[in-house]
């Protein structure tokens, strides 16, 4: 290892590990109700409509939590302090 090469803490790898399991269940989550609506969509062309709005209402937010925990681990490996919790933009469906 060189000098200035940035060292992780097991608690910051612990926090890091936390903040992805916390993004990788909302993603989920996100991701389980737009495939329900499309079932749904496929049995009943009404739903196609709610489905169309879910899709544009929470897309960005699946965006915004890579896009942050991209930057939380590019922290972690400079070794600088991660970026504050970003909270999702949009409300539940």
């Amino acid at each position: 290892m060189e000098a200035n090469e940035p060292v992780i803490t097991r608690a910051e790898l612990q926090e890091l590990h936390q903040k992805y399991r916390e993004m990788k269940h909302n993603i989920n989550n996100t991701f389980a109700v737009i495939m329900a609506l499309s079932e749904l969509g496929q049995r009943n062309p009404a739903h196609l409509e709610k489905l169309a709005k879910a899709v544009l209402q929470r897309s960005p937010d699946v965006v915004s939590q890579l896009n942050h925990f991209g930057d939380v681990l590019s922290a972690c490996v400079r070794g600088e302090a991660a970026p504050a919790v970003a909270a999702p933009t949009s409300g539940v469906f």
